[in-house]
């Protein structure tokens, strides 16, 4: 039998498992650690999701750390109801924001990897410069400008402000991640007779899958929590995102808290959903390089 084993090929033989390593007293110190704060994050999230579930009667302060004594869908048909036209504003605000101003930053990101210029440094400092600039700054000259092309107070114009705040974060993530793409591809193309933009198009996009996960969940989870932007420049509540109808939610004399911790749910469950199904994804894009 061990004559046999020796003359098999590597690929069929049983994988040996590891030896089991014994915790020693700082691997249970750390341990310890990760599930105390692991307790830390899950508890609200507890507290949230069960008053959700629980009748006006039990979803208070008093109640709080209680089980639903049954399950009582009331919270959530009332904040489906209340926020249900205003998570679809955030849909129609997010999608087209997020793909825009991915899809500038690769573009940008190319120029300032693979197409130096004289003074592109200078340039590219610039616009990081747009990352660094506080909100509150601009918020004068920002609606000025909305109302001069007539679109302060459309969700058209709230998708202009995310596009054009995204693209200093999108353009530093491509532009790191192309900079790891070996230019003898691109060379290689030239030689061929490529333009830049077949470049672009046909070698670099293709690979830029990690890339535009990053951006895309990172600008995704940005303009979907936004309240800012949302609150200003779109002050009619029937077009607001629904972080901002999510406040508007809870009365002024009287609160439903399991109305209110529903809509919280439902206002944080698409960017649970994101990363959940692309945690994976954006792990392999960051270690690829895209923000290093």
């Amino acid at each position: 039998m061990t004559t046999l084993l020796a003359v098999l090929p590597r690929r069929f033989r049983r994988p040996r498992r590891a030896p089991r390593r014994r915790l020693r007293g700082g691997d249970l110190a750390v341990l310890a650690a990760l599930v105390a704060l692991a307790c830390l994050v899950l508890v609200p999230i507890y507290v949230m999701v069960g008053a959700g579930f629980k009748p006006p009667v039990q979803a208070d302060a008093k109640h709080m750390w209680e089980l639903p004594r049954s399950l009582d869908f009331s919270g959530f048909r009332g904040a489906w109801t209340a926020l249900g036209p205003n998570f679809q504003n955030s849909l129609m605000i997010v999608i087209p924001a997020t793909v825009i101003s991915s899809f500038i930053g690769a573009i940008n990101g190319y120029v300032f990897a693979k197409m130096p210029f004289r003074g592109h440094n200078v340039v590219f400092m610039a616009m990081l410069l747009g990352m660094f600039i506080p909100y509150q700054v601009i918020l004068v000259p920002l609606v000025r400008s909305l109302q001069e092309i007539h679109l302060y107070g459309t969700i058209q114009g709230l998708i202009l402000v995310h596009v054009i705040y995204g693209i200093p974060i999108t353009t530093l993530i491509f532009r790191s991640y192309y900079s790891g793409i070996p230019s003898e591809l691109s060379q290689a193309a030239h030689v061929d007779g490529a333009t830049h933009r077949q470049v672009f198009t046909h070698i670099m996009l293709p690979l830029s899958l990690p890339g535009f996960v990053v951006a895309a969940i990172f600008q995704f989870t940005n303009i979907w929590n936004d309240f800012f932007f949302g609150i200003t420049v779109v002050p009619d509540p029937a077009r607001q995102p629904i972080t901002v109808a999510l406040n508007n939610l809870s009365g002024n004399f009287s609160v439903q808290w399991n109305t209110v911790m529903a809509g919280a749910v439902l206002a944080a469950l698409p960017t649970a959903l994101i990363y959940i199904f692309l945690g994976r994804f954006y792990v392999r894009g960051l270690t690829a390089g895209s923000l290093k």
